[in-house]
């Protein structure tokens, strides 16, 4: 039997387009170009498929496909929220046009009349915990992250395709918080939920605290209870010590008692920030959160920020200098904040704590004389230079190599006053060649640190120096280091400081498999001061405790920081 002629050649329908009920859905096609060297590579160019052109989006370091599913989860309510105004038969028709084979399953903009808190009783408040950093479980992305509020996980989106969405399906989890907007949704339904029983999980995950409330966190004392019925003080609260980060610990807890920085970091906007502060106002947020489902805080998201930002310098698996750490992240606050380089106060980080210095130089050489002996001549010329500072350094006397039977065990002690005397202007220190002489000019700043100096390194070993500083909690008083400047302050007045926090180390000895048998671990605190109560609490890790305020010297300071007095405006006739 013959067969039927085609009406058309075959060449002629080669390249034309299919109908429109056959057209295929095709994904990416890469275009290879062929290389000099006979190696093939992929183009990204537009390629045409059945017709229509497709264009490669070479966005790189972003999350595509979670970026499309949160702007589908914009588009879809901003359409719901249109056609709730549109005739609904005309709505009914266009619908039945323009329906895909694909089409997700209609979502609920709102729960039925009479349901509206269905599925609340399911929110298992006792395992929700915001404190580790906004990654999805699945897919370990930051974009669009919900959390489960009846197991505690993140999941990315909340649309018909994401994995919050089958999480409830599988699991029978319909409750989720979005991380970022706090808003609450149903899922597999997909409507809003607008209750205020869930308000307090909303505070949990962002704590905002009022101008009010803030003013009066050091004048009102006030106690707190977590969902276990434990007691707490906020802004006294431990802190997870995930397995080496003690050191950031201590440093996190001082400056979140700094009052100034403290109420910035409470009450201003961060939304558009670096990554950077907006954690760490997070954190200090949490530190002071009077309605916390924990007694304790983690720092693990503004830890991993520093892991990076730092290029794993300081990291949660190492021990480090928490000095070392302080000027690090001082630093990084201050960029953060759209800092300057080079002009001063341009922050708030150098309102509170720079300070100028005056610092004198003077060149030692050595020559032999006549009779080959050599002698030592200072230059006539003195060079005067000024610098900012950040912290001050204070070196500690050398211990005694040597003790006698009836003094082996006592511990070598001198006063803050003593060490401080490095800055008076009068005593000289000399380093290499030169012979140095420091003193502070005014104005001081709101805030002094001091970093006393009890580590020394060398070629061969690293040594500690077991120093106890005995200091005044309050009223130390700075004016002898000061050059004197009756422009800005009174001659022979007093400048008051009081202590804030100090930071203790303390060596423990721990048995050691290896040739040394044993071997020092470094254990760091921090002495914070309760301005409400005038009491004095001590902060390692988790555990917090009162100390006695007479005892604060018997530790070995590392870190202090003081606060200047306001000084009182005495009025005429008293």
């Amino acid at each position: 039997m013959a067969k039927r002629p085609a009406e058309e050649p075959l060449e002629k329908l080669a390249y034309r387009d299919s109908p429109s009920t056959k057209k295929v859905r095709m994904g990416f096609v890469p275009q290879e170009k062929t290389r000099s060297n006979g190696f093939s590579q992929t183009s990204p160019a537009q390629i045409p498929i059945n017709g229509h052109e497709f264009e490669v989006d070479e966005r790189k370091g972003e999350d595509i496909l979670a970026a499309a599913d949160q702007l589908e989860e914009e588009l879809q309510e901003a359409a719901l929220s249109s056609q709730s105004g549109q005739d609904s038969n005309d709505s009914d028709e266009e619908g039945e046009e323009n329906q895909s084979a694909f089409a997700a399953p209609s979502r609920q903009t709102a729960p039925v009349e009479g349901y509206t808190d269905l599925y609340l009783d399911t929110i298992n408040r006792s395992v929700l915990d915001f404190d580790f950093e906004k990654l999805c479980s699945v897919t370990l992305s930051n974009i669009n992250v919900y959390a489960c509020l009846v197991c505690g996980k993140y999941f990315q989106g909340r649309g018909p395709k994401s994995h919050a969405y089958f999480h409830a399906l599988d699991i029978g989890h319909h409750v989720y918080v979005n991380m970022q907007t706090k808003r609450v949704y149903v899922l597999p339904e997909g409507y809003e939920v607008k209750s205020k029983s869930l308000d307090d999980i909303k505070f949990v995950v962002d704590p905002v605290l009022s101008k009010d409330d803030v003013a009066r966190l050091d004048k009102e004392a006030k106690d707190a209870w977590d969902l276990g019925g434990k007691k707490y003080r906020p802004g006294f609260v431990g802190m997870n010590n995930i397995k080496a980060n003690d050191y950031f610990n201590v440093i996190v807890q001082a400056l979140a008692h700094v009052s100034p920085l403290r109420n910035f970091l409470m009450l201003e906007d961060f939304s558009q920030s670096p990554e950077l502060i907006q954690r760490f106002s997070v954190l200090v947020r949490k530190i002071w959160n009077t309605r916390a489902f924990k007694s304790h805080v983690s720092p693990h998201e503004l830890l991993q920020q520093v892991s990076r930002q730092s290029q794993k310098r300081f990291d949660l698996l190492h021990q480090s200098d928490p000095v070392e750490f302080l000027s690090w992240f001082l630093n990084n606050i201050h960029l953060a904040l759209g800092g300057s380089k080079t002009k001063p106060g341009t922050s708030i980080v150098q309102k509170v704590f720079q300070g100028k210095l005056k610092m004198e130089s003077q060149q030692i050489t050595a020559k032999a004389d006549a009779g080959d002996r050599l002698r030592f001549e200072e230059a006539a010329e003195v060079l005067v230079d000024t610098s900012r500072y950040l912290m001050l350094t204070l070196d500690l006397p050398a211990a005694p190599l040597f003790q006698d039977e009836l003094d082996k065990n006592i511990i070598p002690q001198v006063p803050l006053t003593s060490i401080l005397a490095k800055y008076d202007g009068l005593k000289a220190q000399e380093h290499l060649n030169t012979r140095k002489r420091y003193r502070l000019l005014h104005p001081l700043p709101p805030f002094l640190l001091f970093h006393i100096k009890r580590f020394s390194k060398n070629k061969f070993v690293s040594e500690r120096n077991p120093t106890i500083v005995t200091f005044p909690v309050r009223s130390l008083d700075m004016s002898p280091y000061v050059e004197p400047n009756p422009s800005l302050h009174p001659p022979g007045e007093p400048i008051w400081y009081d202590l804030v926090a100090n930071v203790t180390h303390e060596a423990v000895r721990t048995r050691d498999d290896s040739v040394e048998g044993e071997a020092e671990k470094k254990v760091w605190r921090a002495q914070v001061r309760d301005r409400a109560r005038d009491e004095w609490l001590e902060i390692q890790d988790l555990y917090v405790e009162r100390v006695a305020t007479e005892t604060l010297f018997t530790k070995e300071s590392y870190l202090m920081v003081w606060e200047r007095r306001k000084e009182t405006k005495k009025k005429d006739g008293k």
